[in-house]
């Protein structure tokens, strides 16, 4: 595993923290290279339970350095509470173990401000994001104009400078459009400066590191947020997120070649959930669908809003295996399916009278489009004890076999079970 690329091959929330936390026991550096705090990664370890936000999740195995790349908005106030939260539970996150990219940019108060402002002007038509600031961050890093990226933290009068300029006009933005309570700058640097002294040590030049480990060979573990169909140029716009979840985002998000990428690993649910609004064309609105939201409390780690859930969805899987060039799939969560007694996947879409085998780009499209199933039998038996493929019920080895085919992609971890060991090797 000397370049690995761990991201989400549906909406988010397929339980990407699981496998990285599983292949992170053999990784040495661990980095996120995209989203912000509105990604929650829940890992179980033993009798403890993580919830990571800012931070990746491979920091659990105490050799593997944490790096947080260019490509992150970095929310410094949940950044500081997460490293404490992990200090005081006996994690060693000291010197030496997390750097930060001074090119990263920074989730200011004002991005958090105008986030839920404008959420909530909305209505109806309302995106469904988490009030965190983040597409009001990446907006400001397009824009160019009012950046505040972590060099510009490191300079006192830098970050006055910048931070006048930028509240001249969200001020404006708070107290006229949206008849919200204008920020106070003077508070804000305060608490800035604060945050930039305690982060002082951990901020470099983080593409330099990561492609000085992976010159001296070192296992390098790229960890995504969110998931395919939440990136902002390839998934379901605009109920999207603000930055590019693919694998090309990897790259760019933490400053390597594609080049240095070894394998791309795509973690994709045994169905599908989503969460916020948007098309779902899976999506079950009945008992069925309640029942494998309770099956697998499915519930969002950073809002706790309910996913919404639906049967998996094949022609979701073969568009992620393409625009990730996925070397394999993880499948998660096939536990939650013991007790199902009929399964159906997605093999394409109806639009009037036509077939649609590849996923549509306009989500007009796609809302319009119905699911074309393909019944298959449950194997209504317990998985949360196989450790090995050929543990497996045959019922449950034919529902893979099945996705293989569909996806055009083979499956090389399957899970069947929030534990660590509740993980599969296939072949």
């Amino acid at each position: 595993m000397p370049a690995t690329i761990v991201l989400g091959a549906q909406w988010g929330d397929e339980g990407k923290a699981k496998i990285v936390d599983f292949l992170g026991a053999e990784a040495e550096v661990v980095v996120r290279f995209q989203g912000g705090a509105n990604a929650g990664h829940t890992v179980k370890v033993g009798d403890q339970t993580y919830i990571f936000h800012a931070l990746p999740v491979g920091g659990i195995n105490p050799n593997t350095q944490c790096i947080v790349g260019n490509g992150v908005v970095l929310d410094l106030a949940a950044f500081f509470e997460e490293l404490d939260d992990l200090t005081a539970r006996g994690l060693d996150m000291g010197e030496g173990r997390v750097f930060v990219s001074n090119c990263a940019h920074v989730v200011m108060p004002y991005h958090k401000a105008l986030d839920q402002a404008a959420e909530a002007s909305k209505g109806s038509a309302a995106i469904g994001t988490t009030g965190r600031g983040i597409g009001p961050a990446y907006r400001d890093k397009i824009d160019r104009s009012h950046g505040m990226r972590v060099m510009d933290l490191m300079d006192t009068d830098r970050l006055r400078e910048r931070l006048d300029t930028a509240l001249a006009e969200k001020n404006q933005l708070l107290t006229q459009i949206y008849g919200a309570a204008p920020l106070d700058a003077e508070e804000i640097a305060r608490e800035y400066l604060a945050f930039a002294e305690r982060l002082r040590p951990m901020v470099t030049d983080t593409s330099i590191l990561l492609n000085k480990a992976l010159d001296e060979g070192k296992r390098v573990l790229f960890e995504g947020a969110q998931g395919t169909l939440l990136d902002v140029d390839h998934g379901t716009y605009p109920f999207v997120t603000s930055s590019n979840t693919t694998a090309g985002g990897a790259c760019t998000g933490a400053g390597v070649g594609p080049t240095r990428i070894d394998e791309i690993i795509g973690v994709t649910k045994a169905y599908m959930t989503r969460v916020g609004n948007g098309p779902f064309p899976t999506e079950l609105h009945d008992e069925e669908g309640e029942r494998i939201r309770e099956l697998g409390q499915e519930y969002g780690a950073t809002t706790g809003r309910a996913r919404r859930c639906g049967w998996f969805d094949a022609t979701i899987a073969r568009m992620s295996a393409r625009v990730n060039g996925l070397t394999s799939l993880a499948l998660t969560r096939m536990d939650i399916l013991d007790t199902v007694e009929s399964l159906k996947v997605c093999t394409a879409y109806k639009l009037g009278d036509e077939v649609l085998e590849e996923f549509p780009a306009d989500p007009r499209v796609l809302d319009k489009c119905t699911p074309i199933y393909e019944e298959i039998d449950g194997w209504c038996a317990p998985t949360t004890e196989a450790r090995s493929y050929d543990d497996l019920p045959e019922k449950a080895k034919a529902y893979v076999r099945k996705i293989e085919e569909l996806s055009r992609t083979s499956v090389s971890l399957i899970s069947v079970g929030p534990e660590r060991d509740a993980t599969i090797r296939v072949g």
